[in-house]
């Protein structure tokens, strides 16, 4: 109804590249997905997944070749290009109304986890903990419970340490800032300049963070932490080993979030974590940054 015969798409992780790329071949449309050189290299399944559904992927050189630069080339591609192509934001970023439609489609998370919770536990969680880069994930699980006596932790990816200049926490360790058509908090200089982001997670590694968690911080009403790569990789092997679960490197750090927040709390506390994916992607990156034979 709309004219568009193409969905074009940025992906960091691969994991909305794959949706966007099922949906296109489902209704019969060309479908383009730009991912960061490192990325691709970094999220090889689900490159494959990507191909094999019929998507063109187009690797992305410029700048530091993850996320921020496939995004960069996604708008640049699109302005050229929209009279019969749709972008398909996998954020809650980028010019609006995107971040506010991303939000209402995300929000299924926090909709469905509010009945579940209250069916398994019998009452609403006392926490609700989510993995923080563009915030798709995290913005629609808090969605639903904003007006609810829930606490709320967004989980950014430290990288390093907070105290080094290798890490993606643009709420814990950034300034205000404009970048893809938002304003929120950023990773730059003070003259403005984009620093690069650096996360083992390649959906974290993002120098920016959706404008309504920017906004959800300044109000107090979530609270924003970093975790590191170590403590992500320390909580990934524990849920392989004690839930037979590989989680993605993202939902990782809200892993690593919530154990750390379990230790600080009653025993009987409710803690909902969101993990936003699944980890088949990461096996190899894990592996090699374990230093593990194979």
């Amino acid at each position: 109804r709309m004219g568009k015969k193409k969905l074009i798409a940025e992906t960091g992780a691969g994991q909305h590249g794959v949706a966007t790329a099922t949906i296109a071949a489902r209704f019969g449309m060309e479908c383009k997905v730009f991912m960061g050189k490192e990325d691709v290299e970094r999220q090889a399944p689900n490159v494959l997944r990507m191909k094999l559904l019929g998507a063109e992927v187009v690797p992305v050189t410029s700048g530091t070749a993850t996320l921020k630069d496939a995004m960069n080339e996604a708008l640049r591609y699109w302005v050229g290009e929209s009279d019969d192509t749709f972008y398909v934001i996998g954020t809650v970023s980028g010019p609006h109304p995107y971040p506010m439609m991303v939000r209402n489609f995300q929000r299924v998370i926090g909709d469905e986890a509010r009945k579940q919770i209250v069916a398994c536990a019998g009452r609403m969680p006392d926490l609700l903990v989510a993995c923080v880069g563009g915030g798709s994930n995290a913005m629609g699980l808090f969605y639903p419970f904003l007006d609810d006596p829930c606490a709320m932790l967004g989980i950014e990816a430290a990288g390093d340490g907070l105290d080094t200049p290798r890490h993606a926490a643009s709420i814990s360790g950034g300034s205000p800032g404009s970048l893809h058509g938002a304003m929120t908090y950023l990773l730059q200089s003070d003259e403005g300049q984009i620093h690069e982001a650096w996360s083992i997670s390649a959906g974290l590694d993002y120098p920016g963070v959706g404008p309504e968690h920017a906004l959800l911080h300044d109000l107090g009403r979530v609270r924003y932490a970093g975790v590191t790569d170590a403590e992500a990789v320390e909580a990934f092997q524990l849920l392989c080993k004690y839930e037979g679960i590989i989680p993605a490197l993202e939902s990782s750090h809200a892993l690593a979030g919530a154990i750390r927040e379990a230790a600080r709390r009653p025993k009987d506390d409710v803690i909902l974590v969101c993990l936003s994916g699944r980890g088949d992607k990461d096996l190899d990156h894990v592996v090699r940054y374990l230093k593990l034979e194979t």
